[in-house]
């Protein structure tokens, strides 16, 4: 399928166009989410006010059942003579007064004998009331009044009574029977429909309701508790009975939602309020309209906008274009239209000038082209040094007889290694790990052949073995360092290698500690007339090496010699960090 070509006047329109839509969107997105927010916490601090307000009535109801306890015990209980005389009317008025919250009031011994009982009920048979919970608890820690969970009541024989949903408030208290006093328990069954009518009408929002749970977690109150009950619905109440007082976001089901706590006095009881996320969001119509509209209005203006910034910036192009389309039919001679903005009015010099280079350039580039393949052939031949390459063979060979197997198999391994990166099917370009590998395996051979006469370290960073190398560049340096550094020195010699990048730019280091050199001898290296009395090595030199490098990358790459007599010898390779990838392709194209 043919690639559609568009216009520069349609790309600059396109670009603007999807620029401005995305900064809409943004900004409509960040305005969103501030509204939203907002919202979030408007809604949040209402929903804490009611939990609030909810509390305060369930903390009033408490109060007042507490107070009833205190007034059946002290005005009734705590100064009467059991022994002799009945306290039922007094408990009867105190019943007739709070009827609507309470269902029972009974007064039992320490052994579990009912005393009095308003209104009047008779104990289930078999029943033993000093082994319930209400019971234990209440002479446990007699200081405290104890409510428990809302239940059935079941210790009274009344049908009427048998199905009734209480919750008991139990308190031991002083009886008072002739001379001696005995402990008992004073029990108030609170009608649940009481607390019930606390909560009924109580919701947070869409979908939002309000529950009661004990310190423990237990549900005291939902409005859908016979759905949890049964196991159809889920509630957090366990984990919200961990949750201080206040706001709080928790997922439940997979659905979000916001929790708001707020603990009662003395019971630790806690009000929850329960609101989905979605509830608190901007979801509602008249705000989609308003986004859509916002976002419609910034785009037909910016497309105003970009239509007429697009056609002042085009136009002076479009004439440019047409005179650089002559030019590349291959007129040099066409005359450069040039107008527009001082930026395009350059361009269209800038074309003019490079019209009258381009064929100094192409002749520039045939001739360095020729003497770049033949630099790359002359390197090739040179790599192939038949001194070395018969050492290291007669080396291999004395190991074999001297049956140090291990040792020739990895003189002849790295040996093919050598000779097979020399060779790299002719490519002058490769990465700089197989160039390391290359100089490594060279470093190999020649320390098996000059025992103990140096050592070698290779530091490298691992981000720069996949950038780009010039193929048979360390190798001579190393070479020189051998045999031109450390050839008379007394002592063990010392190569050091690194690799390094620093930002754009890739270094080489070879070092060693060899005789060093004068600044005239480092100036004869570069021109090619070393004064080296060392008749070894590749022959290549460090002015070849110099010389492709710049060949390659440009003149601002190449060799720095830092060198001392008696000091050792520091060469640094420079070179651009490029990636291998990409002047491979080049290369191949060439």
């Amino acid at each position: 399928m043919e690639k559609k070509n568009n216009s520069i006047r349609y790309t600059i329109f396109v670009y603007f166009t999807v620029t401005a839509l995305a900064a809409s969107l943004l900004i409509t997105f960040s305005l969103y989410q501030r509204l939203t927010g907002q919202v979030t916490e408007k809604v949040m601090a209402e929903n804490q006010s009611l939990i609030n307000q909810v509390a305060r009535s369930v903390e009033s109801y408490l109060r007042t059942v507490m107070k009833l306890s205190d007034s059946l015990y002290y005005g009734a209980v705590k100064n009467a003579d059991i022994s002799s005389e009945s306290i039922n009317n007094e408990i009867t008025l105190l019943y007739d007064n709070n009827k609507d919250n309470v269902d029972n009031i009974v007064l039992f011994t320490q052994t579990g004998s009912m005393v009095e009982a308003v209104p009047a009920a008779r104990l289930k048979n078999g029943l033993k009331v000093t082994e319930e919970h209400w019971f234990i608890n209440a002479l446990d820690k007699t200081e405290n009044q104890h409510f428990s969970y809302p239940h059935v009541q079941y210790i009274f024989d009344s049908n009427e009574n048998q199905y009734r949903w209480v919750i008991s408030l139990s308190r031991a208290v002083e009886l008072t029977e002739g001379t001696s006093t005995t402990q008992g328990v004073l029990l108030v069954d609170l009608s649940y429909s009481s607390l019930e009518h606390l909560f009924d009408g109580v919701t947070t929002g869409k979908d939002g309701y309000v529950y009661l749970i004990s310190s423990d977690g237990q549900i005291l109150y939902h409005p859908n508790m016979q759905l949890i009950d049964s196991g159809r619905l889920k509630e957090s109440n366990l984990a919200a009975a961990t949750y201080k007082d206040g706001n709080h976001r928790e997922e439940l089901e997979g659905k979000e939602r916001i929790i708001t706590v707020k603990s009662i006095g003395y019971t630790g009881w806690k009000v929850i309020g329960v609101t989905p996320k979605n509830v608190v969001s901007l979801n509602s119509i008249k705000t989609r309209l308003f986004i859509v509209f916002l976002i419609t209005l910034i785009l037909s203006v910016l497309a105003v906008i970009n239509s007429y910034i697009s056609s002042r910036i085009t136009n002076p192009i479009k004439e440019l274009e047409k005179s650089v389309g002559m030019l590349e039919e291959g007129n040099l001679d066409t005359p450069v239209l040039i107008g527009g903005s001082y930026e395009i009015q350059h361009l269209g010099n800038s074309i003019k000038n490079m019209a009258k280079q381009i064929r100094v350039l192409m002749d520039d580039i045939v001739s360095e082209h020729e003497a770049k393949r033949k630099q790359e052939f002359d390197t090739l031949q040179s790599q192939i040094n038949p001194h070395f390459l018969y050492n290291t063979l007669d080396i291999i060979v004395w190991m074999i007889e001297n049956e140090q197997k291990n040792e020739a198999v990895k003189a002849v391994t790295a040996l093919a290694r050598f000779f097979r990166i020399s060779l790299s099917k002719g490519k002058s370009i490769i990465t700089v790990r197989d160039e390391l590998e290359h100089v490594r395996n060279y470093l190999m051979i020649q320390h098996m052949r000059f025992k103990n006469k140096f050592s070698y370290e290779i530091h490298v960073e691992e981000e720069c073995l996949e950038l780009t190398s010039l193929k048979l560049m360390l190798q001579p340096l190393v070479e020189n360092a051998i045999y031109h550094g450390m050839e008379f020195m007394d002592g063990e010699g010392e190569i050091y290698l690194e690799v390094f990048c620093r930002g754009e730019e890739l270094y080489f280091i070879v070092k060693d500690n060899g005789l060093g050199m004068t600044e005239e001898q480092v100036e004869s290296l570069f021109t090619g007339q070393s004064h080296s009395t060392s008749k070894k090595g590749s022959g290549i030199g460090v002015k070849n090496v110099n010389e492709r490098i710049k060949l390659y990358f440009g003149e601002a790459y190449g060799l720095i010699i830092s060198s001392e007599p008696d000091e050792g010898t520091t060469i640094t390779i420079h070179l651009p960090a490029v990636s291998y990838g990409s002047v491979s392709e080049k290369e191949k194209r060439v």
